[in-house]
């Protein structure tokens, strides 16, 4: 049965999976990343599990992989096949197109970043799968996005389109990694809202989930809390609004994992700001943690459909989440 290798690389773990044409998830497996060992042992550790992925496939299903597909977190160049940087992984320019053909007996290979690959199969197989034009924002660590178009993701002239963490809501508002004050990213994250509900509640332990459900139970600190991140994340969502007019919103991430509790205020808040603007649909991801791998599946059948078969990805980004 043919198949593809897909490869979902974190800070702390991999997911990783055989997937069909049709987007079946054939065989999965999960391993460690082992960060703590260093760049070039996360790099082997990758490159061994991908070669135990071709020869499980070898073995159950008659013939090896003839495709596979990766996506990292990152700055990516997806022309070069290169991982320029990952600072949670501790990468500068890792050539990981070349390593992994080299590894899996010369097939092609596409590298992608995390949440645009993830945005991908979001947008084909998940939520976004009727949608011709659709943003895919996952709300966690950090805030990033995947403009979809067609079916594919819109990788933008320098591989940064989607960066919707880093548009401004608050401006000369908390100093944000990138450079900038008052980025979305800084209030409307999970991690953003973990911070400021750990200030409310005095508990250096809370968490944004924790926030939630202090939120369902009543409390009004928690409610502060939250509105304020629902607030500044739909100042973010007019803006993507106004300038890409998407079919359809799909928010994912771990705070996304709060269901109505996060859904019922934002659509309210995002209607309350929409003038000329034409109102999204807001839906919740569906795929939850298999979406990188789906994504990276998609971008090795995408590889294997291309007349000129240029190993070359359409998915690339600055890591944010």
């Amino acid at each position: 049965m043919r198949h593809v290798i897909a490869l979902d690389v974190g800070g702390t773990g991999m997911k990783a999976a055989l997937v069909g044409a049709d987007g079946t998830l054939l065989h999965q497996a999960r391993r460690a990343t082992r960060r703590e060992r260093g760049p070039d042992a996360v790099v082997e550790t990758i490159l061994g599990f991908a070669a135990e992925l071709r020869a499980h496939g070898e073995k159950h299903f008659g013939e090896p992989a003839v495709a596979a597909g990766v996506a990292v977190p990152g700055v990516v160049d997806e022309q070069a096949g290169i991982a320029l940087f990952a600072a949670n992984l501790g990468w500068r320019d890792v050539p990981m197109r070349a390593l992994l053909s080299e590894r899996l007996g010369g097939i092609p290979v596409a590298l992608g970043h995390d949440v645009r690959t993830g945005g991908l199969g979001e947008g084909r197989l998940g939520a976004g799968k009727d949608a011709d034009r659709f943003l895919f924002m996952p709300l966690g660590t950090g805030i990033a996005g995947a403009i979809g178009i067609e079916g594919r993701i819109e990788p933008g002239a320098h591989g940064s389109a989607g960066e919707i963490g880093h548009v401004v809501v608050r401006p000369g508002g908390t100093p944000c990694g990138c450079g900038q004050r008052g980025c979305l990213e800084r209030y409307a994250s999970a991690s953003a809202v973990t911070l400021a509900w750990q200030e409310a509640s005095k508990d250096p332990s809370a968490t944004a989930a924790d926030c939630a459900k202090a939120v369902d139970a009543g409390d009004k600190k928690a409610a502060k809390v939250w509105q304020d991140a629902v607030d500044a994340l739909a100042d973010g969502l007019v803006l993507a609004l106004t300038l890409l007019d998407p079919r359809t919103l799909i928010i994912g991430g771990g705070l996304a994992e709060a269901g109505e509790t996060l859904f019922t205020p934002l659509r309210a808040a995002v209607a309350d700001r929409v003038t000329f603007q034409s109102q999204p649909t807001i839906v919740p991801a569906v795929l939850g943690d298999t979406a990188g791998c789906l994504g990276a599946g998609l971008l090795a059948w995408d590889l294997l459909d291309r007349p000129e078969n240029d190993h070359t990805s359409t998915v690339s980004s600055e890591e944010t989440a």
